[in-house]
């Protein structure tokens, strides 16, 4: 074959792939307005939940953005797929559904860490400003001038709360749920136990918070001795993935008798499955908790 044959068989392809992409993109977009079809009822649901998720983080509600950068991006890998038949395009394409959820709850994580460093400074803080009022609503106004993000956003919401009429239970409560770590659950039941019960709420506070310094101390141990089993935990996952792919490059054909047969898809599944079990006993192993 020639290069303008060549050519030629590249620009049909993408001819050809474009033109499925661009007619499934037309279904679904006709789907997606029709109000009685499932499609837009679910898809509606989808982006109230990634509004959801985000205003939980205190980042804006652009849920609508986030799904039609998913839906472009499936149609252009698809695009790809089709005119170059890649199933490694298609498997990227199918981990997109899965993208914004992954990292929506890793920043959650991260936002979770972070107010998690900053308990024993806020309960400090908090038992300070009770010494010189008797409200732990002032108090908690005076804190909030003081603690940095991410918790002073989260306070500042309890706050707001209080001011349009919710009780202080209440608010604390929602800040739990909503924060979602057992330390600062730890923290605010210190807090409302000890309103509840009375006594030298500031001293109980003090207590508490040189316990969540300590905690937060032996975690650091734990997380520096556990480092190298972390680091062996991500060379285990991508390893094979890895390997596949230098094999493939090397030896083009090498995996062509797992295609072929009813055998093939069988050991890939078993190896699919040890792989899958592998990393949830190591990681069992490695989750230690304090």
């Amino acid at each position: 074959m020639d290069v303008s044959d060549a050519h030629a068989a590249l620009r049909w392809a993408w001819a050809s792939g474009l033109t499925v992409v661009a007619a499934c993109a037309v279904i679904v977009f006709v789907l997606a307005n029709d109000g009685t079809i499932p499609l837009r009822v679910a898809v509606e649901r989808y982006t109230a939940r990634l509004d959801g998720r985000l205003k939980a983080l205190f980042l804006p509600a652009r849920g609508a953005r986030i799904v039609q950068a998913q839906a472009t991006s499936t149609f252009v890998l698809l695009a790809f797929a089709l005119a170059f038949g890649s199933p490694l395009v298609a498997c990227v394409m199918l981990a997109i559904p899965f993208v914004p959820g992954v990292v929506l709850e890793r920043l959650r994580q991260e936002r979770v860490e972070a107010i998690e460093e900053q308990i024993d400074g806020f309960l400090l803080a908090l038992a300070n400003a009770l010494k010189t009022t008797a409200s732990i609503g002032d108090a908690l106004r005076s804190v909030h001038v003081v603690v940095r993000e991410p918790l002073r956003q989260d306070l500042g919401l309890v706050l707001k709360e209080m001011r349009v009429g919710s009780a202080l239970d209440q608010a604390l409560l929602v800040l739990s749920q909503r924060v979602a770590s057992r330390q600062f659950d730890m923290a605010l039941s210190t807090i409302l136990i000890g309103r509840q019960v009375g006594g030298n709420l500031p001293r109980i506070l003090e207590a508490s918070a040189s316990s969540f310094r300590e905690m937060a101390r032996l975690e650091g141990v734990v997380r520096a001795k556990t480092a190298e089993g972390r680091f062996q935990l991500i060379v285990l996952a991508l390893f094979p993935f890895l390997l596949a792919l230098c094999l493939e490059f090397i030896s083009p054909g090498y995996f062509e008798p797992l295609r072929e047969g009813a055998l093939g898809p069988v050991l890939v599944l078993v190896a699919g499955v040890c792989w899958a079990a592998s990393l949830v006993v190591a990681r069992k192993i490695l989750s230690v908790d304090i």
